[in-house]
């Protein structure tokens, strides 16, 4: 049976793919989104103090979060034609190399429009042991009801 808006409920989850983060896939990260900053790269650099915070090492692009929360949103939504609208997320923890993470999300509320229909989802990427790296929201608008 496919998802469609009249089935989902407040409270139902999303999952999405674990991702294994390694020094390939953060290098990989760099030359695809153009940011080479020595956060991503120079281990030397990173063991430095940066005010309170020392990361003891290279850490994964933020932005890695961010798509893979995208890429969620979208397995799940478009074979419903429906379409990911908005996403606003914020990076709790660093990501490290070795560490796994997975995206999921947790239907918060459905909305009806005059012109639309919304599902309004919290969205999180939690490591290995269960710990929260990035937080967020996101909206999918579904196809109105013919």
């Amino acid at each position: 049976m496919s998802m469609n808006f009249e089935s989902l409920n407040a409270g139902d989850t999303i999952d999405g793919p674990s991702f294994a983060v390694s020094r390939e896939s953060i290098r990989l990260f760099c030359d695809g989104s153009l940011d080479y900053n020595p956060l991503h790269l120079d281990d030397d650099y990173m063991k430095n103090a940066f005010g309170k915070t020392n990361f003891g090492g290279i850490i994964m692009h933020g932005m890695n979060n961010f798509g893979l929360i995208t890429r969620m949103l979208t397995d799940w939504a478009y074979p419903a034609g429906a379409i990911h609208r908005r996403l606003e997320t914020r990076w709790v923890k660093p990501v490290k190399p070795g560490d796994t993470i997975r995206p999921e999300g947790i239907i918060k509320a459905k909305q009806v429009t005059h012109k639309s229909r919304w599902v309004l989802i919290d969205v999180l990427v939690k490591n290995q042991i269960g710990e929260k790296v990035a937080t967020g929201e996101a909206m999918v608008e579904f196809p109105t009801a013919s």
